[in-house]
């Protein structure tokens, strides 16, 4: 099925819950596990929480587990450089990085597997972040006007594994 999880913000949502919630879920585990979100899809005004996403995310630490860093080691270079060039691709593909976690410096552990926390936003269906299954603590972000499309969106992917929805609004939630 593909690890590309999707989550839904709604514009109703609790906004300081939901921001938790998608950085929680989205860089946990350092994004290498199969439940890990990896397309936040902001709905409407919930776009105007993304600055707010982003600094909270700056804030996220990088290092050893037995340290209780919140971003680990990526499981192989290999998978460090598969991300890397992912996220390279949105140098050109219209997409903007807002925060590139590429090359952290990690002391004590310089040849470690380390990539920081980064944020795509304004991603689409056709580029890498959004099409290609990233296994990284990378959050790409999607931007719609209305459940529908985010739900369209979902529904066209090629991949899927798990998709929440942020919402207070039973309707919305059922209709999802």
């Amino acid at each position: 099925m593909g690890a590309k999880n999707h989550a839904i913000i709604m514009p109703d949502a609790d906004r300081e819950d939901a921001v938790n919630a998608i950085i929680g879920a989205c860089f946990g585990s350092s994004g290498q596990r199969c439940m890990a979100i990896s397309v936040a899809i902001m709905v409407g005004d919930s776009a105007n929480w993304i600055p707010e996403i982003v600094e909270k995310t700056k804030g996220l630490t990088v290092g050893p587990g037995p340290e209780n860093h919140d971003v680990t080691p990526m499981i192989t270079k290999a998978a460090v450089e598969r991300a890397n060039r992912i996220i390279a691709s949105s140098e050109s593909d219209g997409s903007t990085i807002l925060l590139d976690g590429r090359n952290p410096k990690v002391e004590g552990y310089p040849n470690g597997n380390w990539l920081g926390p980064t944020i795509i936003d304004h991603a689409k269906p056709g580029m890498p972040s959004y099409d290609e299954e990233i296994f990284a603590p990378v959050m790409t972000i999607v931007r719609v006007d209305t459940l529908q499309e985010a739900i369209d969106l979902i529904n066209a992917h090629e991949f899927g594994n798990g998709v929440s929805i942020m919402t207070k609004s039973g309707p919305a939630a059922r209709k999802f």
